[in-house]
């Protein structure tokens, strides 16, 4: 695996860790939100994230052949989950129902913290690679200046 294509996929993770923790600080952000765009209230958001392939071309016996390789990760969508709001009785808010109950958000802040912790050592682990490279390449520049 080439030094370029290292980048390339701790580049992608990168951007794709980046992409999390923003929507989870919007979750967070969110997480008393009665009444979003839709008219209920805010639902939690979650990225899924997939694989990113790319073809490399390898060299066989008789002629070139195309590979499929690691090539990062890309984040595939942002989901809003499905499941049902928070109720609270609580008579006096103005999105109070007949009954007095108010639907939350369905976002746990533990959850969220949680999601943001995992997020943010993943995108330092994909910075210690990048950093990793760079003295590699840095050093192979210094040899080949002897």
């Amino acid at each position: 695996m080439s030094v370029l294509t290292t980048l390339r996929i701790a580049g992608s993770a990168l951007t794709a860790q980046r992409l999390r923790m923003d929507v989870t600080a919007s979750n967070v952000a969110n997480a008393e939100t009665t009444r979003a765009s839709d008219g209920g209230p805010y639902r939690r958001a979650s990225v899924v994230f997939a694989p990113l392939r790319m073809q490399e071309a390898t060299a066989g016996a008789a002629s070139a052949s195309k590979m499929e390789a690691p090539g990062g990760v890309e984040v595939r969508a942002v989901i809003q989950d499905s499941g049902p709001p928070r109720e609270v009785h609580d008579p006096g808010h103005p999105d109070a129902d007949a009954d007095g109950n108010v639907a939350y958000p369905n976002v746990d802040l533990v959850t969220e913290m949680t999601d943001m912790m995992a997020a943010s050592r993943a995108y330092e682990a994909n910075i210690t690679i990048i950093s990793a490279i760079k003295n590699m390449a840095q050093r192979a520049i210094d040899i080949a200046r002897l």
